[in-house]
């Protein structure tokens, strides 16, 4: 397992972004999404933002296709959940 500092040297997880958006919200629980390829970083990332919010995290572990491939969950558990963020392994790209 590689420490969050190793990712970082290596992805933008963007995740001092994610942290304030998490207390903002007050959010309590979250769902955090990966594609396949950053699955294997998933928990190194949940200990990270435990450390910093009071939030408990879900990891989908289904399809993540890209912005438009949400997680359907059902109805007890999206009344549940405070938030989702889903991370991707590049920006879009431009239309042309």
């Amino acid at each position: 397992m590689k420490s969050i500092k190793e990712l970082e040297e290596k992805y933008d997880f963007e995740l001092e972004k994610v942290v304030v958006k998490i207390n903002t919200n007050k959010a309590k629980l979250v769902l955090l999404q990966f594609p396949d390829g950053l699955k294997p970083y998933a928990t190194t990332i949940v200990d990270f933002l435990e450390s910093k919010t009071k939030a408990d995290f879900l990891i989908w572990m289904g399809s993540c296709f890209g912005a438009c491939d949400t997680p359907v969950l059902g109805k007890e558990l999206d009344n549940k959940i405070d938030l989702v963020i889903q991370f991707g392994h590049s920006e879009m790209m431009p239309c042309y």
